[in-house]
Parts: C-alpha cells; structure tokens; sequence
C-alpha cells in the first residue's frame, strides 16, 4: 500500500497577488485542494502546461529530492515552484525518507554531475557505482535512463518521474514498466508519475489523474486522450493524414 497517502494546499499565508501568480494561477492547481493516494503507482496526465509536472516538482522539492536525485545527491538549482512546495503538506504513513525525483529535461545536468563527481581524488570511478560502473554518458540516452533508473530504485522509497518516457523506445517503456512493477512488489515502493505515454499509463491497477483548464480529477484509462487518439489513429491512419495533408 502507498505510505504518500495525501498532499493538501494550504493557502491561508497566500495574499490574493501571490494567488494570481505562477504556479497558484494554474487552472488545475487553483482549483485543487488536496489529492489521496490509494496506489502504489499513480499517473499525472494532461497536456503540457496544465501543471502535472509543477506539482509533481513541488512534491519533490517538499520530499528534499534534489532535481534527478534523492537526498544524498544536491544539485544546486533554483526550482520555479518553491513557493508551491511551502503550500504543500504531506501526509504519510509510515513516513518514508528514501526515493528520489527524476526529471527527463534535467537529466544531463545529472549526468555531467556524476562526471564531474568521478573527478575528485576522493571519489573517483566509486561515483558510477550505482550507475553499472560506467558514465551514463558513455550510454546512448535511453540506455542512461534504463541503467539509472535500475540502479537506483531497488530501496523501498518514494519515486516521483518526471516524463521518463522522453528517450524511452516502446520497447523500452515495457522495460520501465517491468522495473516499476519489480520495485512495488519486491520493496513496497511507491510511484508517482507525470506521463504522456499510453504505454506507461496502462500499468495494472494504477490510478490516473486528469489536468486540465478546470481541475485535477480521475480518469479511467481507455477515457484518456492518449489512449483514444494513439488507437484511433493506429486503426485508421489514412484518416489523420487525409485532415493533416491538405491545403
């Protein structure tokens, strides 16, 4: 069972200029006030903008994860939504200390990190450890996603991704899948994740949630755009392409 069990907005310390602002101002964050977790692996969903990843962000900054890491790895960055991150409690139970949160847009950032971390005469090659022994910039992109998210989700933590889709092959996307499903069963993991693969949204018994222009709410699968359109469109591409290439 999931031990994030809910995150709460409190905006009482928030003055009415502070709540027509970024991050506040999002449709879907305005209009929600707490969201439960009752699975080990939810999915955030909705098109780019509507703030599924600056919650799931502000989740982790409000965990102590750094950017692509968890609490033993701090990059310095200034985050956009620190000031979402104070609004946020979160309830555990029990509280849970290890996990990490990953960002595909960061990830060279972390990459170039390691590196510079197997530089330090104290350190050396012990920094690609947890990584397979070698740079994750020796790997192709979606081979660095794969090793670094296989080496680094076997403790039983909270796991917040952010779009690890991104350099993923379908292929790969089942590979994710599976070593989603290894961490839940075998350490009681738990996952949060902002997606818009189809792929990854049909892990069995997840729960997934909606962001839209209005609010934040759940949604079944097969009733996703993501699903509706990849399906409408691998049964009859001609279709689409009749609309798309036309003048």
């Amino acid at each position: 069972m999931p031990f994030l069990k809910k995150v709460t907005l409190d905006r009482s310390n928030l003055d009415d200029a502070e709540r027509e602002r970024y991050p506040f101002a999002l449709p879907a964050i305005r209009s929600l006030t707490e969201l439960s977790f009752d699975a080990d692996v939810t999915f955030f969903t909705g098109d780019n903008g509507s703030g599924k990843s600056t919650l799931l962000e502000a989740i982790g900054a409000a965990c102590g994860f750094s950017i692509v890491g968890g609490k033993d790895l701090v990059i310095g960055k200034e985050k956009d939504d620190a000031k979402l991150a104070s609004i946020l409690k979160l309830s555990w139970l029990p509280k849970v200390n290890n996990g990490l949160y990953f960002r595909a847009e960061t990830f060279d950032t972390f990459a170039g990190y390691i590196d510079e971390l197997a530089k330090e005469p104290t350190i050396g090659s012990s920094a690609y450890a947890p990584y397979g022994g070698v740079s994750l910039n020796e790997r192709s992109h979606g081979q660095s996603f794969l090793t670094f998210f296989t080496n680094r989700m076997g403790r039983r933590g909270l796991y917040l991704l952010d779009e690890p889709e991104s350099a993923l092959s379908p292929q790969n996307q089942l590979a994710l899948l599976r070593i989603v499903w290894e961490a839940v069963e075998r350490s009681g993991s738990q996952f949060v994740i902002a997606t818009h693969s189809p792929i990854l949204m049909a892990y069995p018994g997840a729960r997934l949630f909606l962001f839209d222009d209005a609010s934040v709410r759940e949604i079944e699968y097969e009733d996703t755009e993501h699903y509706r359109l990849t399906k409408h469109f691998l049964n009859d591409r001609e279709a689409y392409f009749r609309t798309l290439f036309r003048d």
